[in-house]
């Protein structure tokens, strides 16, 4: 279920080209992970509980030697020894199994919960590692064509048809690109530190991220009905399980228990007469029960287990409300991505339209350098619009994955 979520995604980004190196991440992160390891041997302890319930009680052995020995009539009691048993009532063992088996469904629930969370933070700093790499690419494209325009502008400055402020417009335009590049850089390290701690490994590892990443033309079909197979409803679903059976737990050990035993005590011969069974050894073979007769405590639990199970339910229903807004926001915020990207992709078009005019203009011996970094500058705004819409766009694709994939 964890792996089938992140995949869909990773597909998605990807088409096929470099879907396996982020499987792998996702692999290393989750065998890397001390979060989950911790949960594992949280799971591991909670299913070892199950075998601490299979026990009885322990066993009791007394041993006695009468000081003053008491005279019966086939001779002294010397001493005595017994040995007994406290036995559950049927069934009680069995409850006490499935209490501790429901309570380690619950653990387990917290290890799926984590690493599907895993995921998704991983997804999230992958598409944010992109899209820093994408407008650093985008950047020194635009550094680069303003160095075609410097060169047309000294062109133009020798022949009288620009000025030197145009070429310095040009050039601190380049400047300013160049800064943010650097500055890209740095955020592109700090996220990178990110993603490799998510991997919980050294934060200088590179990270290999898809060059290039486009919206698909159709969305897959959702289905609102699958968050409530989200892990973190399902989670409320073993703890009111769990509730059940310590309420059953509970019953059981409301009836009676019993125990056998055995008592020896060893007999003196009387010597002053002779008499059948003369010093023969008693033994006594005994039953014990224990009847719960003040009932308090176990109402009382019964009690706490009702009220335990109707805050459980209510629990569940606000998380699902919780999910089902989250659920709608990134689906509208993906659409809203799509919507952005259609409309960057046409305004890019027509800003290429306008510069493949001014380059015209310069054909025929008249350019605005003006005209030049507005387009310019537009162009970049639009580029990066249309990178953050691609990036917004699949972020909000992890989460929904994140809610309703199975």
């Amino acid at each position: 279920m964890k792996k089938r979520f992140i995949y869909i995604v990773f597909a998605l980004t990807a088409f096929g080209a470099n879907a396996q190196s982020l499987e792998f991440y996702l692999q290393e992160a989750e065998l890397n992970s001390p979060m989950i390891q911790a949960l594992e041997l949280r799971y591991n302890i909670a299913k070892e509980k199950v075998s601490e319930m299979n026990t009885l009680p322990n066993t009791t052995i007394a041993a006695g030697y009468f000081v003053s020995e008491p005279e019966t009539r086939t001779g002294a009691q010397r001493a005595r020894f017994s040995v007994s048993q406290m036995l559950p009532w049927f069934g009680t063992i069995t409850a006490r199994e499935n209490y501790a088996s429901s309570m380690a469904e619950t653990e387990y629930a917290e290890i799926v919960i984590a690493k599907r969370k895993l995921a998704l933070s991983l997804a999230q700093s992958y598409y944010s590692l992109y899209g820093i790499q994408a407008r650093q690419k985008v950047l020194q494209e635009n550094i680069d064509l303003l160095k075609t325009y410097e060169t047309l502008a000294l062109t133009s400055v020798e022949i009288g048809k620009a000025s030197a402020v145009d070429v310095l417009k040009l050039q601190i335009r380049q400047n300013e690109l160049q800064q943010q590049k650097e500055v890209l850089e740095q955020s592109y390290l700090a996220e990178q530190a990110v993603f490799n701690n998510l991997l919980n490994r050294d934060e200088s590892i590179a990270v290999e991220v898809v060059d290039e990443m486009d919206i698909p033309l159709d969305d897959p079909m959702l289905n609102k009905d699958d968050l409530s197979l989200n892990p973190e409803l399902l989670k409320y679903d073993q703890l009111y399980e769990s509730v059940t059976q310590s309420e059953l737990l509970n019953q059981k050990e409301n009836a009676p228990s019993f125990g056998i035993g055995l008592d020896y005590i060893p007999v003196s011969e009387r010597t002053d007469m002779a008499m059948s069974d003369n010093g023969k050894d008693i033994v006594m073979p005994m039953v014990t029960f224990s009847i719960p007769i003040f009932s308090n405590r176990v109402k009382s639990v019964t009690k706490q287990n009702q009220l335990r199970q109707k805050e459980i339910e209510l629990q569940k229903t606000e998380r699902l409300n919780v999910l089902e807004n989250a659920f709608a926001k990134a689906v509208s915020q993906r659409n809203e991505a799509r919507i952005a990207h259609a409309t960057q992709t046409k305004n890019l078009q027509q800003a290429k339209d306008a510069e493949e005019i001014l380059i015209k203009s310069y054909e025929t011996g008249t350019i605005d350098f003006n005209d030049v970094l507005d387009i310019q500058e537009l162009q970049l705004k639009f580029q990066t619009n249309q990178i953050q819409s691609i990036q917004l766009y699949y972020v909000q694709s992890a989460i929904i994955n994140y809610l309703i994939n199975k």
